[in-house]
């Protein structure tokens, strides 16, 4: 058993200060510690799938950041882990809890726990070696903790992708916690809601190209950075213009949003907007609780809702009754605004919000440009391009 404060020390020596995470009684000393520290900083996320990519946009910001989990989670957090930052290369390092173990030191046997942490007791290492992510068991005594941060980060620095640390129960000696990791925040009944901006005919809704022109119009200042959904909606913004400071998801669907925090967090210098779906933010709605409790002024969410899931044959989503705006509101986003025309963009971009995101619901007509090309770089090129244009800013 080692103390919370040996290891996290150790961790910010090699510059290791972004956590974020869902909590596991296994992790709550070390969360504990972290939280009480006004120097880290520690983000609750609501599902380990949306604290991988918060952590992802700190990484791409130059933070060292850590996620942690319970191996239950893990699941929650195979699409990010595989399709994300495996495919753009984010170096992240993973601690994940071994509920449901099979080994008490001394031989193999199930260990006491709850039954559903049976399987995924038995898989987890598994797991991580199925997604080419190394892994080794999370240090319990002192003259392990350096030796184990040193080839973590030495496999992050070379490979730019995640190392996985299992812990098992009573690995860290109880610390007791201080402070509240949740920021106090004004009420979010301030918020400027405005609905104004609708046609009373569907058909006359603007198109997904006209609207990310419209956008890209409004986001060439230079210290702003766009970030948009995978699907038709990055394809779209590349064939509009491509830019260094695009980033065009691919995969980890509903994870836009949560990278796009994670950035405008670790780089509040930085205007980030961030270009969402309806059936993204549908499938991983709990990031709009955690950006509207963590996010600043600096952030831009638009949901772009074409109620289809177009790129793949346009199947209907539940989006058409569903008023994202007032969701949003609800969670503390700073302005919300809902509309079909491109002059709710113009009032978005325009609209003076002191301390908390904005966010803009646009319906739009579905259906995408003809022969609409990809983006003829990888993943890692765009990724290192936009990285290296935020660098220099």
């Amino acid at each position: 058993m080692i103390q919370a404060e040996e290891f996290v020390e150790a961790a910010r020596n090699l510059g290791f200060g972004w956590y974020t995470g869902v909590p596991c009684s296994f992790l709550t000393p070390f969360i504990n510690y972290v939280i009480n520290d006004v120097q880290l900083r520690y983000i609750s996320a609501a599902n380990e799938g949306d604290a991988v990519a918060i952590a992802a946009g700190a990484a791409i910001a130059g933070k060292p950041a850590v996620v942690m989990m319970q191996n239950s989670g893990l699941g929650n957090a195979v699409n990010p882990l595989t399709s994300l930052t495996y495919i753009f290369r984010i170096p992240l390092l993973l601690i994940c809890t071994l509920r449901g173990d099979v080994y008490d030191g001394l031989r193999l046997r199930q260990l006491q726990d709850e039954p559903q942490h049976e399987l995924m007791g038995q898989i987890t290492d598994k797991l991580l070696e199925t997604m080419t992510i190394p892994w080794e068991f999370f240090p319990t005594d002192t003259a392990e903790i350096e030796p184990v941060l040193q080839r973590a980060t030495a496999y992050m620095r070379q490979e730019r992708r995640p190392y996985a640390l299992i812990m098992r129960k009573g690995a860290i000696a109880p610390h007791a916690l201080t402070r509240s990791s949740i920021p106090e925040r004004e009420n979010s009944s301030s918020a400027d809601i405005q609905q104004s901006f609708f046609r009373d005919n569907k058909e006359q809704r603007i198109s997904r190209s006209e609207a990310l022109a419209r956008i890209v119009e409004l986001t060439d200042a230079k210290n702003t950075v766009v970030i948009a959904t995978t699907g038709y909606t990055g394809r779209e913004l590349f064939a509009t213009r491509d830019s260094a400071n695009h980033l065009y998801m691919v995969g980890s669907m509903g994870c836009a949003s949560s990278m796009a925090l994670g950035l405008s967090l670790a780089r509040p210098d930085l205007k980030v907007v961030v270009i969402d779906g309806d059936g993204a933010a549908l499938m991983r709605m709990g990031n709009f609780a955690t950006i509207g409790t963590y996010g600043g002024a600096n952030l831009t969410h638009i949901l772009l809702d074409n109620e289809v899931y177009d790129s793949t044959g346009a199947q209907a989503t539940v989006s058409a009754g569903i008023s994202f705006a007032k969701i949003a509101e609800a969670c503390g986003y700073g302005m919300t605004l809902a509309g079909d025309n491109s002059a709710l963009l113009d009032a978005l971009f325009t609209a003076d919000v002191n301390t908390r995101p904005k966010f803009a619901h646009l319906k739009i007509r579905p259906g995408t440009l003809e022969k609409l090309p990809r983006p003829n770089l990888t993943p890692e090129a765009v990724l290192q391009r936009f990285m290296k244009h935020i660098g220099n800013l």
